[in-house]
């Protein structure tokens, strides 16, 4: 056989196998393939003796084992090359269930399954209730008037607890509303709108605290009792977590109970310092969590039981609340807290004595669904208020003869605004759908903690910057700044975004839902070779698998990946699932690289976590548009936010590959990724369609559909909606007063002039009608009114925060 020929035949088998391993056949089939191979090239007999050997270790497990599995079961152990995990990390990682983010760790994700995820909606009951009380309650006080009462007024808090907003997620047969996630998201998204004091304060009743532990662990008897206690508001909550020395390392708590027995029953004595306890000022009921120890072994769980969490009224004896903490100013309840030698029955376990221990697990499995529905929904009112007061403020402020939205320096926030509001708001649904469905993301649900908190700190600062000194002039007619100032607020609680970023998206992520390290890991630490050899072998061929996806999607530039869609967004559902494969390659290769250390880089993790983000978000902006029936008006934001996913995880595998320690592979993976790139940023010309499409009417409405929208023009929205009605009313009329400029019929002069004059001539020559002079002269006089900011009186300015600046203001 010629060189030729044989080189021929050799390109064609690794050509061969490079589709094989791409389609993934089993170790089965790779023999019959090497078979074939060497009947083709004629082998000599010691060749396929060798290949006889080699195939008879690898097909048949037992001497699999002997020969090579159980050896590296026991380097990896000596090597350390998977992490150990502790409880707490067992715990934080069991919490909840791998949902769609387990698509993507496999390299090949089913859209199929993604895009037919549960798209939720509203009952009439529960739209009611958005209309009714939620509209009542964001109407009795506006976010300058709370802020300045550094609290929610008497009668709001009333209609808060009469109107049954404490207990939204409390079973109707507890006296709650028994609202569904989607619900009580579209509340707090509406309430984010008006002031996030609602929100820091209904959020805390409903999301992670006493009603939400006892609704999953408590005892008949604890639920019969609190539940409608709390669903009513007799009963505020509160649930002490944070102490000075355990933030973010929250399993490292102090606070500490001891079980101790008085005259045959068991009590609890507690000693606890909390601090960041949101309500704690003017709570009555506290869930503390707490480290328990049983000296005697009254509890039989050993002399040290566990995190434990239980519920303790604030009038007991030696519990210290009152102080409250100042958080940038924004006036909710968010308070220190101590407890010195505080006595309780054992029964006030939440879950009773047999949940003694579990505190950790109920936290985490709490926390799995939480994270992704209360900040998601206040961030996403955020965003929605903002893209409408920018919005409009771009078409009503004029500078240089010219509505601020028509220069291109303003278009780029703009997009900006609107393209992550609309990404936004598909990812919060996607996630409620999910969690309505029984399902508890955890990883997920850290993604949306995180991605919606930045996202939201960009769009605010994005809003700042168009607004100007209209955005820093505090004052009634303020919109953004007391948004902008809580900004820092959600970054840092529930996880602060730098641990939840470097830490718990990819770190726990890679974990839980790859699919086959956790086994690996376990079969480690239980000394289990059989499953070892399973999980390692399996892990193997998934790695070659994900390899070659990378590499051919990589060459075809991701046009042969199968998604079920058709037309523009298959082709970035196919870029996204080309992204996959390159995330699941370089997953491997990381955990392969950097072993157990693997947590400890965490610009690595970071990197990682970010990949994963972005495929999340574009996912759920795909969904939305699918679900919506791909209105052809809403394609630009979705093109702009698939555009920004694809760049942004572009991005992070630059980075991935500039530093993850593979000096050849390395090299050869970043040309390749530069001259065959998955995306950049959105095209000037898709941002300025994007900038255009949120100053104009309609548009606008479906963006911010959801948010409260006050109809008194004395109102800071108010005023600047009614302007922006009108000044959109004049358009057609000034838009020919100007062609009349232009033409001689009126004076060139008047180019140079206000506006009112150009009115004025235009009536006085005929040129438009006493009914359009109006409408122009109306929206000027709103116009101008809409973009003055706040002053004071030197007393009035010195009182600002007290009472009586509500009535000093001028």
């Amino acid at each position: 056989m010629s060189v030729l020929i044989y080189a021929l035949l050799l390109t064609s088998a690794l050509l061969v196998a490079l589709i094989l391993t791409y389609v993934g056949i089993p170790l089965w089939g790779w023999t019959l393939y090497l078979a074939a191979i060497l009947a083709i090239l004629q082998s000599p007999i010691w060749l396929w003796t060798i290949a006889a050997a080699i195939a008879l270790v690898l097909n048949i497990p037992r001497l699999r084992r002997w020969v090579i599995s159980d050896r590296l079961f026991h380097l990896i152990q000596a090597q350390q090359l998977l992490p150990k995990i502790s409880d707490t990390e067992k715990a934080a990682i069991e919490a909840g269930n791998v949902w769609v983010e387990g698509e993507f760790f496999s390299g090949r994700p089913h859209f199929q399954r993604i895009l037919s995820a549960p798209y939720p909606t509203l009952t009439p009951e529960q739209q009611a209730f958005l209309d009714g009380p939620v509209e009542r309650v964001c109407h009795m006080a506006t976010d300058w008037e709370i802020s300045q009462r550094k609290d929610l007024p008497p009668e709001v808090w009333a209609d808060l607890k009469e109107a049954g907003f404490f207990g939204m997620m409390i079973p109707r047969e507890y006296g709650g509303l028994g609202f569904s996630n989607t619900a009580y998201s579209a509340v707090m998204t509406k309430l984010a709108s008006r002031s996030f004091t609602h929100t820091a304060t209904v959020g805390v009743t409903n999301s992670l605290g006493p009603a939400k532990l006892l609704l999953h662990y408590g005892t008949p008897a604890q639920k019969n009792y609190y539940l409608p206690r709390l669903a009513s508001g007799e009963e505020i909550p509160c649930f002490a977590l944070t102490e000075p020395q355990a933030g973010s390392d929250a399993a490292s708590l102090t606070s500490s109970g001891t079980v101790f027995e008085q005259a045959g029953e068991l009590y609890l004595r507690l000693n606890w310092k909390k601090r960041y306890t949101t309500l704690g000022a003017i709570s009555t009921l506290i869930g503390l969590a707490f480290r328990l120890y049983d000296p005697d072994n009254l509890l039989g769980k050993g002399k040290a039981v566990g995190i434990t969490c239980a519920l303790v009224p604030t009038n007991t004896p030696g519990v210290i609340v009152g102080r409250r903490h100042d958080p940038m100013g924004v006036p909710f309840y968010n308070s220190p807290m101590e407890g010195r030698d505080v006595v309780l029955p054992i029964g006030q376990i939440i879950g009773g004595a047999d949940q003694a221990g579990e505190g950790w697990k109920m936290l985490m499995q709490t926390l799995a669904a939480g994270r992704g529905i209360s900040f998601p929904a206040t961030c996403t009112g955020v965003a929605k208020l903002t893209t409408r007061v920018t919005g409009a403020y771009s078409t009503i402020r004029h500078q240089f003869g010219l509505p601020i939205g028509r220069f291109e320096g303003v278009e780029e926030p703009l997009a900006r605004i609107g393209g992550l509001t609309y990404v936004m708001e598909a990812a919060r649904l996607y996630t409620c759908g999910a969690v309505d469905q029984g399902e508890q993301p955890a990883v997920v649900s850290a993604i949306a903690k995180y991605q919606f908190t930045e996202l939201s700190r960009k769009i605010i600062i994005d809003g700042m910057d168009i607004l100007g000194g209209a955005g820093i002039s505090r004052g009634p007619r303020n919109l953004l700044a007391n948004i902008y100032t809580a900004t820092p607020i959600p970054i840092t609680v529930e996880g602060a975004n730098i641990l939840t970023r470097a830490l718990i998206i990819f770190g726990q992520g890679a974990i839980r839902c790859h699919p086959y390290v956790y086994d690996e890991i376990t079969a480690l630490n239980q000394g289990d070779f059989a499953g070892f050899d399973r999980a390692v072998w399996a892990h193997l061929g998934f790695s070659l698998r994900n390899g070659a996806r990378s590499l051919i999607l990589s060459l075809t530039r991701g046009h042969l990946a199968r998604v079920p869609l058709s037309g523009k967004p298959a082709r970035y559902a196919q870029k996204l699932a080309w992204a996959s494969a390159g995330f699941a390659c370089l997953t491997d290769y990381a955990l392969l690289a950097y072993g157990g250390s693997l947590k400890r880089h965490e610009n690595i993790t970071g990197r990682f976590a970010d990949v994963l983000s972005w495929l999340y978000l574009g996912s759920a902006t795909l969904r939305r548009f699918e679900q919506e029936g791909q209105p052809v008006e809403d394609w630009p934001f979705v093109q702009w936010g698939l555009e920004t996913a694809i760049a942004q995880i572009q991005q992070s595998f630059d980075g991935l590959l500039s530093n993850l320690p593979m000096p050849i592979l390395g090299n050869l993976l970043r040309a390749g990724l530069r001259l065959n790139s998955l995306g950049g940023p959105p095209a000037d010309r898709l941002s300025q369609r994007v900038a255009q499409l949120m100053q104009q009417a309609d548009t606008r409405e479906h963006l911010t559909a959801g948010i409260y929208l006050p109809q008194d023009p004395e109102q800071a929205l108010g005023r600047l909606e009614n302007a922006y009605r009108l000044t959109q009313q004049a358009i057609p009329i000034l838009k020919q007063l100007k062609a009349e400029v232009k033409s001689g019929q009126l004076s060139a002069d008047l180019a140079h002039q206000p506006t009112a004059a150009l009115i004025e001539a235009g009536l006085r020559a005929g040129l438009i009608s006493g009914p359009d002079s109006d409408i122009a002269y109306a929206a000027e006089v709103a116009r101008t009114d809409a973009i003055q900011v706040d002053s004071f009186t030197l007393e009035a300015y010195q009182n600002i925060g007290h009472p009586s600046s509500l009535t000093m203001q001028k």
